[in-house]
């Protein structure tokens, strides 16, 4: 009962800073400074719970005040902290719940048996390459017996390529818009070709069979 009351009581704050400070928490990070680095993880692990600003915007805008180093740094924390809430909520706090999500998404049962067979390699995989819902590969983490070690290395090794190139990006933006609309638009493009394979692959196989 305590772990219920102490998850809606998390979830009500992070709603309530996420969608009612959200312009004031952007306004805070533009400025710069110490503060801002915290502000800036805070709402990076408020976005992994709701979207209120696009993550690819809020890690470009966050490169380009901090620079790709530090902006990388920033980013990447506030995205594990957020990733390692969503684990822990769904594992011990809303657990009912979480397993009535994952009905809207049938086909995970698939993942879940990669999942059982080799929990880093299947993580780092749909963190690399977002084929499922990266919530959902919270949810389903949360939910089954994976060690939270093994869930916390292997999402921060699969997150940071995508954080280094959107941080890079943000911080060439003022120089260089081309670069940076390049970068974008070639990881975005690289996304959905191999997303597109592996559909393609998968259609294939049940053609076959």
């Amino acid at each position: 009962m305590f772990k219920r009351f102490l998850s809606i009581s998390l979830l009500i704050m992070v709603i309530a800073i996420g969608f009612l400070q959200k312009d004031e928490l952007l306004t805070l990070i533009k400025d710069g400074g110490i503060l801002s680095i915290f502000i800036s993880m805070l709402l990076v692990a408020i976005c992994v719970f709701f979207p209120v600003i696009p993550f690819p915007v809020l890690a470009g805008v966050i490169g380009g005040v901090f620079g790709t180093t530090l902006g990388v740094i920033v980013s990447l924390t506030g995205a594990m902290a957020g990733t390692m809430g969503f684990f822990f909520l769904s594992r011990y706090g809303f657990r009912d719940y979480a397993q009535s999500k994952l009905l809207k998404y049938p086909k995970v049962q698939e993942y879940e048996e990669f999942l059982n067979r080799n929990s880093f390699v299947a993580i780092l995989i749909c963190r690399l390459i977002p084929i499922i819902p990266a919530p959902v590969v919270n949810i389903i983490c949360g939910l089954s017996k994976v060690n939270w070690l093994t869930f916390f290395t292997s999402s921060t090794i699969g997150k940071t390529p995508n954080i280094l190139i959107l941080s890079y990006a943000g911080a060439s933006f003022s120089s260089n818009r081309l670069l940076s609309f390049g970068l974008y638009g070639g990881y975005i493009l690289l996304i959905l070709i191999i997303n597109f394979i592996i559909m393609y692959r998968k259609m294939a196989k049940k053609t076959g069979d």
